[in-house]
């Protein structure tokens, strides 16, 4: 039995590695013909008409362009971009913050797909430096930490345990750590599998939140950080519990909720809770996109209707973290990988 399960390891490691390879085949494969098209329509609709020798010279440097640019940016994406870390600095004010928590650092981190790394344990040393660098009160990790398996976990607690904050870490499930996409023998070994991924959160020190809350007091005052399980439309599972959570803390008068799936925030927390802050990821902002000064757009878009950044209804808000991790294609295009510096203030 051992042996057999040795050797699936094996196989779905395997697996996961083709995905990933063709993923970014596919995409090398069709960009540079998208880009060939969109150039040569673009002179079609134009009405500028070629003549036979400019054929012969422009339409070979629109191919030759066409290859060699995306070329470089899927390659750059790939080796360099995926795990070039950035760190948002973000301040947040708010009416119902308590005194005593006035200028609380919180840093959040999302989605690390650790199997995507496939044990490269150093690429992550970087961002464990620039995180504990910001000497935060608490780290919130707002789920997804594995692809699927328990396994991809090996060796990881020598890096992710050298996190460091001053009261605490906290961490949620997300849709990924369930085991819920792949063929289980019995459900047994999907249980097994599922314990192993919870248990590595005492591993390395998180407070792991399953639709319940942590109260913080100072100085007599006191706030809540909460955090539930995986919560999203179909095909995504629901298996959050809000209302469970909530019990527990009615009469808090400032709440931090950590919810994997950004469109929980729309349909369950405002305009319905008093829930002051959320906490999400699962979007990687696609893995790509493009940024102009203050302007980001991304295709993930037309999906979600939040995928990136702060947004604010009323007087509660919610933070989407594009990730640190990537799955899928290897790689990010204008969607560098982030660490999330959240400051919470006191509105004078």
């Amino acid at each position: 039995m051992v042996l057999k399960i040795r050797l699936d390891h094996v196989d779905q490691k395997k697996k996961q590695l083709l995905i990933s390879s063709l993923y970014g085949l596919t995409v090398s494969s069709f960009i540079p013909k998208i880009i060939f098209i969109i150039v040569i329509s673009i002179f079609y609709f134009s009405n500028y008409i070629l003549t036979e020798r400019q054929s012969l010279i422009v339409i070979p440097l629109i191919g030759l362009f066409s290859g060699f640019l995306p070329f470089f940016v899927i390659v750059n994406a790939i080796f360099k971009s995926a795990y070039h870390f950035k760190i948002h600095h973000i301040k947040v004010t708010f009416k119902n913050l308590p005194k005593s928590f006035d200028g609380l650092k919180i840093i959040q981190i999302s989605d690390l797909h650790l199997g995507s790394f496939n044990y490269r344990y150093h690429l992550l040393e970087k961002a464990v430096k620039k995180i504990n660098h910001e000497n935060a009160d608490y780290i919130c990790f707002t789920g997804d930490l594995v692809n699927n398996y328990a396994w991809e976990l090996n060796g990881w607690e020598n890096t992710l345990g050298k996190l460091t904050a001053k009261k605490g870490k906290y961490a949620i499930l997300g849709n990924h750590d369930y085991g819920d996409y792949s063929n289980w023998d019995t459900e047994e070994e999907k249980e097994a599998n599922f314990k192993a991924i919870k248990a590595f959160f005492n591993k390395i020190d998180f407070n792991l939140l399953l639709n319940e809350a942590h109260i913080i007091a100072r100085n007599k005052e006191r706030i809540a950080i909460l955090g539930i399980e995986n919560w999203g439309n179909p095909p995504f599972k629901k298996y959050g519990d809000l209302q469970k959570t909530l019990s527990e803390v009615q009469t808090i008068p400032f709440k931090i909720l950590l919810s994997h799936d950004p469109t929980h925030w729309n349909e369950e927390v405002i305009d319905k809770t008093d829930i002051a802050l959320t906490l999400s990821g699962h979007t990687h902002g696609m893995q790509a996109g493009i940024k102009i000064k203050k302007k980001e757009w991304s295709p993930i878009k037309y999906k979600h209707k939040h995928w990136a950044g702060l947004y604010q209804h009323h007087s509660q808000y919610l933070y989407v973290n594009r990730g640190l991790g990537w799955l899928g294609f290897p790689g990010r295009i204008g969607m560098r990988p982030e660490i999330t510096c959240i400051e919470l203030k006191r509105k004078l």
